[in-house]
């Protein structure tokens, strides 16, 4: 579904991701996982076509940055982007025009109702506190349904009910065929739940595993990320 080949991007001379290649599954769910710093959300913005790189990102065989490719992707930012005039409802709408959404209300209605935002729709994106801005965020990135979906630190000033909403969530997306991209440097908050993680250092990817792999070598995924990122290590499970 996403294939990214010898991706290399730089701010000045210092580079921010490092010839970085790898092979996303149809239906399957990769954590990115990094400390800060590591080049995460640089990945994920050359991925979804908001920065100039050199390399190759293609999404279901097509070139990212077209609109062929964008009609695949939802994007959910670490930071909320809300406009301060619209209301929550009209957020919703703006992006249902956007994409040329048909009969999106009743799936709005449905996210409205998960991440409980049913009585927040009247109110304006400056209104809401840091934690539904978020909410509204993922609302957002899940409305058009995408093929592929990349999470920036989606977790982060959510509370524990939308924390158990999002990872259903994604559990059902998976489900279906989507095929998402987590990016996060907290490690418990996607543990059981991924299928692949990619482990970042330095601009590189110093780890590619499975889940069944990691399984096989007795490691947890902590245990993993640490060798890698603390004593050098290979990545290998």
């Amino acid at each position: 579904m996403l294939q990214v080949s010898n991706v290399t991007k730089k701010y000045g001379k210092t580079v921010a991701c490092d010839q970085i290649s790898f092979t996303l599954d149809p239906g399957s769910v990769t954590v990115l996982l990094g400390p800060n710093g590591a080049g995460k959300s640089t990945l994920m913005k050359a991925i979804i076509g908001f920065l100039r790189y050199s390399g190759e990102i293609t999404v279901a065989g097509i070139p990212n940055k077209t609109t062929d490719a964008r009609r695949l992707l939802g994007y959910i930012p670490e930071m909320p982007s809300l406009y301060p005039n619209l209301t929550v409802s009209e957020h919703m709408e703006f992006l249902a025009r956007a994409y040329r959404l048909e009969n999106y209300k009743p799936w709005a209605e449905e996210l409205f109702e998960r991440f409980e935002l049913t009585d927040k729709k009247k109110k304006f994106g400056d209104e809401l506190s840091k934690g539904m801005q978020q909410k509204l965020n993922i609302c957002l990135g899940l409305l058009p349904r995408p093929k592929m979906l990349l999470l920036d630190e989606p977790m982060i000033g959510l509370d524990p009910h939308a924390i158990k909403e999002l990872k259903s969530m994604m559990e059902e997306m998976r489900a279906a065929g989507c095929t998402t991209l987590v990016s996060t440097h907290i490690i418990d908050s996607v543990d059981m739940l991924w299928d692949r993680t990619l482990i970042m250092q330095g601009g590189s990817v110093r780890a590619n595993v499975t889940k069944s792999e990691l399984d096989g070598s007795g490691k947890t995924l902590e245990e993993l990320f640490f060798a890698v990122t603390e004593n050098g290590g290979s990545g290998e499970a």
